[in-house]
């Protein structure tokens, strides 16, 4: 009994250590399910922030207009006889427009000029009455020397008593009397000298008379006050026109076209910003330098094709939008800018700088939070939160926030978020790239204006048609 027993506890210990060695051999060449096999990191496309000197240009829309508008009215009244020019054409400075009837201005000049010959003849015989009056006075002077003479030796005499008192008396009486007529005769000048002042005044307002009668005959050809385009006629021939005043007839109206005015409103914040850069020295005063402009209208989609410069800053901001009116004039030779047209227009928002340039997909945003993500030297994620700027060269403007340094993320953003979420540690493989900015349309340097290239946009002077050519084609019709 006992060595049956011995045998099967020896035979039940060698299965066991069997089992036991199986098991071990089993988990040797089997690996446990508790240790987790390496996954790749996310594969990311780095590259390092553009630095170049750029400018900043802000876009505002504005209006085109005319910089110089008329409403054509006659300064006379009286009947249309022509109009004289095509509906929406080019005219010139001084061009004939339109004609109001001149016979009755004419008959006007002549009866001025017939007053004027009137008073030229009442001067001419107020002067000779001066001349008839002054050889008066001087017979009247001999007389009375005579008489004074003949006064004084009576006197003589009869101190003598060589001679009567009744022949002294007489003397005496005669030089008084002569006196007399001296005096008369000097009055006499001075009533013909002003009847002279009074025909010289008479001969002046005559002058005046025809000065007004010309002007007003010259008034009858209604001429064009500058170079521009007309609009159609709002009266035709034959019709009654009245002149002179703000309700006089409207004929017509004329825009100038070449320079060309764009009226913009800049934002009260803007407008604080420029103001605030200007005060720092990082951005010229608009109303002491002349800054450059671009337009573009709103079929030009390849850049701002037309350059000008701001001549003009309103002195208050409106109290209704909240906006200031600013306004920019522009060359306009081949007239392809018409008054009225919308157009979008860049004007310089900053000085030349050395700005911070990344691609837009590159940047991420956690709810009002803009930020991108850069790798350090050891692969370690870094989330930065930045300032952004606007568009340029085809590049987003990071105002801060970030470096030229730094290694950014433009490329697989998403997976990288995926992983972080999956992982407590992420492994990035990168891959490098260059960012190539594009070419901007606008210049990155700021050039003010100088006094050599404005525009001139002072009013011209409108001339007038020879009053004796209007006369003599007058006299021409109307000779037999």
């Amino acid at each position: 009994m006992i060595s049956i027993s011995r045998i099967a506890l020896s035979v039940i210990i060698s299965f066991s250590l069997a089992g036991c060695f199986g098991c071990s051999r089993t988990s040797e060449s089997k690996p446990t399910k508790d240790v987790a096999a390496p996954k790749p990191g996310p594969a990311v496309v780095v590259a390092y922030p553009v630095l170049m000197p750029i400018v900043e240009w802000d876009e505002f829309v504005g209006r085109l207009e005319p910089v110089k508008t008329v409403h054509v009215r006659s300064r006379v009244s009286g009947l249309l006889t022509s109009v004289k020019f095509k509906e929406g054409e080019i005219v010139d400075l001084d061009e004939v427009i339109a004609v109001v009837d001149q016979p009755p201005f004419l008959a006007e000049v002549r009866r001025s000029r017939a007053s004027q010959t009137e008073a030229n003849a009442k001067l001419a015989q107020a002067k000779a009455i001066v001349s008839q009056a002054q050889a008066d006075a001087r017979r009247a002077e001999i007389q009375a020397d005579l008489t004074k003479k003949a006064l004084d030796r009576n006197r003589l005499l009869l101190n003598t008593n060589s001679t009567a008192l009744q022949d002294f008396e007489l003397s005496e009486a005669e030089y008084a009397k002569a006196d007399a007529e001296l005096m008369a005769a000097k009055s006499q000048i001075d009533s013909a000298l002003s009847a002279v002042e009074a025909a010289e005044a008479r001969i002046e307002v005559e002058q005046a008379n025809v000065d007004v009668a010309k002007l007003n005959l010259s008034y009858t050809e209604i001429l064009a006050p500058f170079k521009g385009r007309i609009s159609r006629r709002y009266v035709t021939e034959g019709n009654l026109v009245s002149g002179g005043s703000n309700e006089s007839t409207l004929l017509t109206t004329i825009v100038s076209l070449d320079p060309i005015h764009c009226y913009f409103d800049v934002d009260e914040q803007t407008f604080l910003k420029y103001s605030q850069m200007s005060l720092t020295g990082n951005r010229h005063n608009d109303r002491k330098v002349y800054s450059p402009v671009y337009i573009a209208l709103s079929n030009e989609h390849d850049g701002f094709p037309h350059q000008g410069y701001v001549d003009f800053v309103d002195n208050r901001m409106d109290d209704e939008t909240g906006t200031i009116r600013v306004r920019a004039v522009l060359p306009n030779k081949d007239l392809s800018l018409t008054p009225g047209l919308f157009a979008r227009l860049r004007l310089p928002g900053s000085e030349r700088y050395e700005a911070i340039l990344i691609p837009d997909k590159a940047i991420g945003t956690d709810q009002a939070e803009k930020f991108v993500l850069t790798l350090s030297d050891d692969q370690h994620l870094v989330r930065k939160v930045v300032t952004l700027g606007p568009m340029s060269h085809g590049l987003r403007i990071i105002r801060s926030g970030l470096t030229a340094k730094d290694r950014v993320i433009i490329s697989g953003q998403q997976k990288v978020q995926r992983a972080l979420k999956a992982l407590t540690k992420v492994e990035i493989t990168s891959t490098p790239e260059i960012i190539i900015p594009e070419k901007e349309s606008l210049p990155d340097e700021i050039l003010p204006v100088s006094p050599e290239q404005l525009l001139s946009t002072q009013p011209t002077t409108v001339g007038q048609v020879s009053i004796l050519e209007i006369e003599n084609s007058q006299s021409a019709r109307t000779r037999p």
